[in-house]
């Protein structure tokens, strides 16, 4: 009698999709906060980063109430599945924060949230990139001769 030979298969079988557990998926295919709000308003942030190596280039915007709380955020991200999660992620996490809170948003909380592979961390350090430009932006907007001394 021959003995089968047992085949080691790789999971998951090549050229099989599967729906992941990580939200990286739904934040990808249902982005949440897509969209502008008026970057000339003074209650309004907004941070555009980019990565030349890959190409990816985010726009994100928060909209700061009178107490200093993000009462809204939005996002347009040219770029892979990963920079568009991170970036709908990160308007997600971001609304309800005060402008403080929100600095202590960091990529490799993203990153983990939305389990990207190391190949994609840039994507989460953009988005964390992105929203430290928006806090930025709308920090000079409320005391610009404080960005003028800086400078």
């Amino acid at each position: 009698e021959e003995k089968k030979k047992k085949r080691r298969l790789t999971y998951p079988p090549k050229g099989v999709l599967l729906r992941s557990p990580c939200p990286v998926v739904d934040h990808y295919e249902n982005p949440r906060n897509v969209g502008s709000l008026d970057k000339t308003s003074k209650n309004v942030g907004t941070g555009l980063v980019g990565a030349p190596a890959c190409g990816d280039v985010m726009k994100l915007q928060i909209q700061v109430d009178e107490k200093g709380k993000i009462v809204d955020a939005r996002f347009k991200t040219f770029g892979c599945g990963s920079a568009i999660a991170s970036s709908s992620l990160a308007t997600e996490w971001v609304k309800g924060k005060t402008v403080e809170e929100a600095l202590t948003i960091k990529n490799t909380d993203i990153a983990k949230e939305l389990c990207l592979p190391p190949v994609k961390l840039h994507c989460s350090m953009l988005a964390e990139d992105a929203i430290k430009a928006a806090l930025a932006d709308y920090k000079l907007k409320q005391d610009p001769k404080k960005g003028e001394a800086e400078q």
